[in-house]
């Protein structure tokens, strides 16, 4: 039962950054704009935050410094998303050009930024936010060996932030007019809803995520940050289309591949993978290889929402 604890808990640490960076990928293409710089919005979440921790973690450190830290990402990841907003909403340009450009300054500006600092690309922090026991909650059988030990606080957070999320987007008057500034702007339009207010929104709510989910994602599985978040922000897009742009389908795509980034990062600690002639890069590729599978097979019932209507062209969607 050991193992499957341990793989149980690894599949969270990589699940929820997944889940929450595509939560917030459907925020932003529910409203009409195509985001794929959530790679970029990652790197740069990542970057600040562990920076801020590089920084302050010899002032104080535990959950307090973390949860500072994801404030400060989410901040970071909101202004980062706004380039895109500017560039796809009011300068109408070409949506995947803005969000490639996103994705390949993110990564530099990081690396160059920290050479300026520190003299090197990698940035270090100590790992003081581990919890190897929630009190009360770890004591339950098997569900506190699960998921209240050796875990970090980051895997509550992101539950919390996709259960927040997915609530709004289906019983709110907010949500009903991101999904209609996405699927009939023209109609949104005529009853008095600020389009590209609502289309701002979407867009900073997919950054704060994608700021957050950088971060979530390097605490547990590093203790440094090099300018990359792995391709996760990739990945992440992969899981929304596999959602379907639905958050609960969304979730599901999550954990799936997340197990699947699991057995490709955690398969020496599993006695029957590891006992395998198989060589470790086929166990690296798992993740890719899925995906590229699971596309193909749903890429006939995955359509992402389109948007229709006269105030806005090509450009603005």
């Amino acid at each position: 039962m050991s193992v499957v604890y341990f793989v149980i808990q690894q599949t969270m640490y990589f699940a929820i950054p997944l889940l929450i960076v595509a939560i917030g990928a459907m925020y932003s293409e529910r409203s009409g704009v195509i985001n794929i710089a959530m790679e970029g919005i990652m790197v740069m979440g990542a970057f600040v935050g562990i920076f801020f921790i590089n920084i302050f973690q010899d002032r104080m450190s535990g959950q307090k410094l973390l949860l500072l830290a994801i404030l400060i990402v989410a901040v970071a990841g909101g202004l980062f998303s706004l380039l895109h907003a500017f560039a796809s909403i009011n300068m109408k340009a070409d949506q995947t050009i803005s969000g490639t450009a996103l994705n390949l300054f993110a990564p530099a500006f990081a690396i160059f930024t920290a050479r300026m600092i520190q003299g090197v690309q990698q940035i270090q922090f100590t790992d003081t936010f581990h919890i190897d026991k929630v009190p009360v909650l770890g004591d339950i059988p098997v569900i506190g060996d699960m998921f209240f030990q050796n875990c970090y606080i980051t895997t509550y957070i992101g539950i919390g932030i996709f259960l927040v999320a997915a609530y709004v987007i289906k019983n709110t008057r907010f949500g009903l007019r991101l999904r209609a500034c996405g699927e009939h702007p023209g109609a949104a339009d005529s009853v008095g809803v600020n389009v590209a207010k609502i289309r701002y929104a979407g867009v900073i709510i997919s950054g704060v995520l994608a700021g957050i989910g950088g971060l979530i994602f390097v605490i547990p599985t590093s203790t440094n940050f090099n300018a990359s978040v792995a391709g996760y922000g990739f990945l992440a897009i992969a899981v929304l289309i596999f959602g379907q742009w639905r958050s609960n389908k969304i979730l599901m795509a999550a954990f799936f591949f997340g197990i699947m980034k699991t057995l490709a990062s955690a398969y020496s600690a599993i006695p029957f993978l590891k006992s395998l002639p198989i060589p470790n890069e086929v166990y690296k590729m798992i993740p890719y290889i899925a995906t590229l599978i699971v596309l193909a097979f749903s890429s006939k019932n995955s359509q992402a929402p389109r948007a229709e209507g006269i105030p806005y062209d090509k450009g603005s969607r």
